[in-house]
């Protein structure tokens, strides 16, 4: 086997969980190799390094041998070697330590712990209002 597609490829050695999700991921110029995006369809060898955009980050994977069929999660080292920078994974641990909670404003039901911050924030006990609504100046 000289050749085979990224999408299979890249879900066989699992990085994508589907290979739907796989193709979508490369429709969306999420997939690259040598800084060019690529088609589902690219016929990949051995040797050719492919970087995933997976945000915050970008995975980098050289491909060690091929294959079309998944396999078991042991055996994805023999497949593929993880050549990701070490800043990638450095701004993975930024954006996990800052505890940014990566949901869409206005979308869904705040968290218990995004109601409590809110009650501590607007606390009545911290505005000092002496306002007489009784008399008529």
């Amino acid at each position: 086997m000289n050749e085979v597609r990224i999408d299979k490829w890249m879900w066989a050695t699992r990085i994508f969980k589907t290979r739907t999700i796989a193709a979508e991921a490369c429709k969306k110029n999420r997939v690259m190799i040598g800084g060019v995006s690529v088609k589902p369809s690219r016929m990949i060898r051995e040797g050719e390094i492919i970087q995933v955009r997976k945000p915050p980050i970008t995975f980098s994977f050289r491909a060690l041998k091929l294959t079309e069929h998944r396999m078991g999660a042991k055996l994805v080292a023999e497949y593929l070697e993880n050549v990701t920078p070490r800043e990638q994974y450095e701004i993975l641990e930024m954006n996990q330590i800052s505890g940014f909670v990566d949901r869409a404003r206005g979308l869904g039901r705040p968290t218990k712990k995004d109601r409590r911050e809110l009650e501590q924030f607007t606390d009545a006990d911290d505005f000092d209002f002496d306002f007489d609504f009784d008399s008529e100046e």
